[in-house]
């Protein structure tokens, strides 16, 4: 069995609750101490800008998505940003919130390669 776990984003504006699922997830994985990588690519780049993270919140029974990824983050869980998807959007480095990195996907074909199972959303 795998000591990794991989959740793939391509949501965030365009359907938050997938956004949010997604993170749910991520949670869950990191917290069963599997090594996880969430990686945001499409719309989910928006996941990594405060302004656009803040925005998304399911309500009950969910956590705003700003808390997931915090949480998320804080518990030593990786966020890559799809840097071409970042490109596309005008977004830049320097706005993503702190503790997403840019990477191309090669980063995640990567993580798989190694034989990290891997969920999509």
């Amino acid at each position: 069995m795998s000591d990794t776990f991989c959740v793939t984003i391509t949501h965030c504006k365009t359907d938050p609750d997938k956004a949010t699922l997604g993170f749910v997830v991520a949670n869950a994985a990191q917290g069963s101490e599997k090594e996880t990588m969430v990686f945001l690519s499409s719309d989910a780049v928006y996941c990594a800008v405060p302004e656009e993270m803040a925005k998304i919140d399911e309500g009950t029974p969910f956590a705003p998505l700003a808390d997931l990824i915090g949480k998320f983050i804080k518990a030593g869980g990786k966020i890559y940003v799809c840097t071409p998807c970042m490109k596309k959007r005008g977004i830049s480095e320097d706005i993503l919130i702190e503790g997403a990195t840019p990477a191309g996907g090669a980063a995640l074909v990567e993580w798989l390669g190694a034989g990290s199972p891997c969920v999509a959303y």
